[in-house]
């Protein structure tokens, strides 16, 4: 069975990716083949030359679209990732830490999603889910069991593309009106799930580093705090303008896209 990883490491994220390939060699579906596919502006990365690693070049979109517009990354590579069985999307900064095998694998439910761990014991009413309704990415609040973490997911390749397509023609007919859902990505993801059959992973798979959690952690989080902060990581500024800016170069972004993509 062929597993297809994709990993997303712009800008300084390249900083984790050494020690998550490592970790994922070690304890990730260590049964199966794997193959990295790893989006980077960097020139030269850890691991490159490995027959397993594919370097696919992302110029750097600036925070949030290099996390918004992932789907739209991946799909523009649709061909290379099709022909791997299964697809697994992978936050920069995750590591594993046990094995972590088979039993993640939704082979009924076609795709698997990661219980958010801030918010696995707390009520429905207190999920961010995006509230807009004009956003595709709105959950009405009779709707939503669980609220799933962005940082990781996958299933069966067909049913993986097949949900970035979805989602990322959600995220352009926002981009229409105006609109970047609340949690970008994840706010989408969460639409997405609401309906769906989906296999659920418990907060062993997405383990907050230094936090108290009555699971195994099997992977680990890293706290960005230990490796500059999310601002350093992100590329943002330190400045009280910042978010005057944030907005504007989200428009500019905005703009640009529709303009492009008639």
């Amino acid at each position: 069975m062929q597993i297809g990883v994709l990993y997303i490491c712009i800008g300084k994220y390249s900083i984790f990716w050494k020690s998550f390939y490592e970790s994922s060699e070690k304890h990730f579906l260590v049964h199966h083949q794997k193959k990295y596919f790893v989006f980077t502006d960097a020139q030269i990365i850890d691991y490159q030359d490995n027959a397993n690693v594919v370097i696919v070049f992302q110029k750097n979109l600036g925070w949030p679209n290099n996390t918004l517009m992932r789907f739209h990354i991946f799909l523009r590579h649709k061909t290379l990732l099709q022909e791997m069985d299964f697809l697994f999307f992978c936050n920069a900064n995750l590591l594993f830490v046990d094995n972590v095998g088979d039993e993640i694998l939704p082979l009924e439910e076609g795709f698997a999603a990661l219980q958010h761990p801030g918010y696995w014991n707390k009520p429905r009413k207190l999920f961010p889910y995006e509230t807009n309704p004009m956003s595709l990415a709105n959950v009405p609040a009779h709707q939503g069991k669980y609220y799933v973490m962005g940082a990781f997911n996958g299933g069966q390749a067909k049913i993986f593309l097949k949900m970035s397509e979805e989602l990322s023609k959600n995220i352009d007919e926002d981009f229409k009106k105006n609109i970047v859902a609340v949690w970008h990505d994840e706010s989408h993801l969460n639409k997405y799930v609401v309906d769906k059959k989906v296999k659920i992973l418990n907060p062993s798979y997405g383990y907050p580093e230094d936090r108290d959690l009555p699971f195994k952690p099997k992977i680990m989080i890293r706290d960005k705090a230990k490796y500059g902060g999310h601002n350093l990581l992100r590329g943002i500024p330190e400045n009280s303008s910042f978010i005057r800016k944030y907005f504007r170069e989200i428009k500019s972004f905005i703009a640009k896209y529709l303009r492009n993509n008639r």
